[in-house]
């Protein structure tokens, strides 16, 4: 163990499990909520300093950045799972060409999704009905985003490997300091030199390559069995249809989710530009209150990989009792400030009364559905763990895609107007975790479902 084992790592196969859970959810948390600054200190300046039509075009850019950026995430994952599987079996071999053949992927996936993001979006701005006042917006941050997207996959990819044998305390470092450049520039360039959303774009592309060079500059100096060699790089074919196979159902869902959330910002987009703001803001704010439930899923995701690697599957079970609870309980925190204060969160956007009226509708109606949410979270946790992304996979496109759509479709046509488009998250949370709940609990192979087959 001790040639695997560095400081800052985490063997997670021994000891208090609420312990590991909480110590490993910490720092990632942190690195999370600057991880999320980039994209909502674009919002916050140019929403201040350009107006609610530059914020409206920020926020329906989220649903095709998730969706490509969703493609190479799901893959990601998957490298992350055979790593910290490896790690845990203290496999020194089969470690190193994980890792390689992971970053050699992602050096691949960069150069496709440089392309395919720069193609698609004006067809995807399009398709999702976005009004005139903000296309042009929209078009041209989208363009600067993916012509430097190749930072924030090779940052992805190097803190997914830190973090797979237990380290999230140096991504987190990382991301403080790019978080704090982009705020810096951001403001730099938009409100004193002017140059509106497009700024905001080049700040965020900055901030993302400068985070990749600190984290792949750790992993080349490491002398651990995951160090980067850039002269060993290459596809070892086995070890990569591992990763494929778990990755890629991962992918799929991500990418196929965000696809179809494409089009319920197409319906948002059929209402006023100052209902766009507020969504806009709302979808922020969310994403910050979704962070403590996302650290605690990719570090029950780490702990179940390490501990079904060590072939100890009690102990990884019993991390899915425990963040449970804990996931429940966090939501509940933070639910009473979410309703109390939903004015004063999205005025920190926009101030103008439509998009604050607009904002605090969405945020009180959706966000009691979050405890929900949190179950859905740390199952599907505990299943990428063991490698089952098969189950996830359809469980979350029957629900978050297939039952959403129609849904949407359906009560929109039906007259339901702003309320049925803003149930249509809710509505496909409560039916993913009534799924969740019924095939690890209740299925055929209940003692079995947490472990993929074969």
């Amino acid at each position: 163990m001790a040639s695997l084992l560095r400081q800052g790592d985490t063997d997670m196969t021994t000891g208090s499990i609420p312990r590991h859970l909480i110590r490993f959810s910490i720092p990632l948390l942190i690195g999370n909520l600057f991880q999320q600054l980039y994209n909502t200190v674009d919002s916050i300046v140019v929403g201040n300093y350009v107006g609610h039509e530059a914020l409206a075009a920020v926020g329906c850019t989220t649903p095709i950045v998730n969706m490509l950026i969703g493609l190479f995430v799901g893959l990601a994952s998957g490298a992350g799972v055979v790593i910290s599987q490896y790690y845990g079996a203290r496999d020194r071999e089969k470690l190193p060409l994980a890792v390689h053949t992971t970053v050699t992927l992602t050096l691949i996936m960069c150069a496709v999704l440089t392309m395919l993001g720069v193609l698609a979006t004006p067809l995807l701005l399009r398709l999702m009905d976005t009004p005139a006042d903000v296309l042009p917006a929209a078009a041209e941050y989208l363009s600067i985003y993916f012509w430097g997207v190749s930072g924030v996959l090779l940052y992805n990819i190097g803190a997914g490997i830190l973090r797979a044998v237990g380290d999230s305390t140096r991504p987190l470092y990382f991301l403080i300091f790019s978080a704090l450049t982009n705020t810096v520039l951001d403001v730099l360039f938009v409100k004193y030199f002017s140059m509106g959303i497009a700024g905001a774009a080049i700040a965020t592309v900055i901030s993302q390559c400068l985070s990749a060079i600190l984290v792949m500059g750790v992993l080349s100096r490491s002398t651990a069995d995951y160090r980067v060699d850039f002269r060993r790089l290459g596809l070892h074919s086995r070890i990569l249809g591992k990763i494929c196979t778990v990755g890629i159902p991962s992918s799929l869902q991500l990418a196929v989710t965000s696809f179809s959330n494409i089009f319920v910002q197409g319906y948002i987009n059929r209402f006023e530009s100052a209902c766009m703001a507020g969504w806009a803001a709302y979808a922020k704010i969310d994403a910050f209150a979704m962070l403590p439930l996302m650290s605690l899923s990719i570090a029950i995701t780490t702990f179940v990989g390490q501990n079904l690697g060590a072939g100890d599957l009690k102990r990884a079970k019993a991390a899915t009792r425990y963040g449970t609870i804990m996931g429940f309980v966090m939501m509940l925190v933070l639910l009473a400030p979410l309703m109390l204060f939903a004015p004063q969160l999205t005025s920190l956007f926009n101030d103008e009364p439509e998009v604050l009226r607009y904002g605090t509708w969405f945020i009180r109606v959706i966000s009691p559905f979050y405890l929900l949410f949190s179950v859905n979270q740390v199952y599907l946790g505990t299943l990428r763990g063991a490698g089952n992304t098969k189950a996830a996979m359809i469980i979350c496109l029957g629900c978050y895609v297939v039952f959403r759509q129609i849904y949407l479709f359906v009560s929109y046509r039906l007259g339901g107007g702003l309320l049925a488009v803003t149930l249509g998250y809710p509505a496909g949370w409560i039916t993913c975790c009534a799924a969740l709940l019924i095939y690890v609990h209740f299925g055929k192979n209940a003692m079995r479902s947490l472990v993929a087959e074969g």
